[in-house]
């Protein structure tokens, strides 16, 4: 399975939906995992720790959405997400949909 962490787009969200230890339990388990660029530097940890665990880092989140099997998120998508949904599609993140009637 190839596992994709995106930046959190929204606003004040600076938490990451894997951290490096997650990633190497991932590729341990023979997953796949691209991270974008520079996703984790709110939660303080670099492109270079990803590439240490394993990771692959992509440049722009289109393509992480576009390759992966499941995406890995602390939010809920935002609307300018949505286009990146597929058929098949896994999306782990906690849903506050309460707030969002739609």
């Amino acid at each position: 399975m190839i596992v994709g962490l995106v930046k959190e787009i929204k606003k004040h969200e600076y938490r990451v939906g894997l951290t490096p230890s997650c990633v190497k339990e991932y590729i341990k388990n023979k997953h796949e995992v691209l991270v974008e660029s520079d996703a984790g530097l709110g939660s303080g940890f670099s492109n270079k720790d990803y590439e240490k665990a394993g990771a692959k880092i992509i440049n722009k989140a289109s393509k992480v959405w576009q390759k992966s099997d499941m995406i890995v998120k602390v939010k809920e998508p935002l609307e300018e997400e949505y286009k990146y949904f597929k058929k098949d599609l896994i999306l782990f993140t906690y849903l506050h949909l309460a707030a969002n009637k739609e």
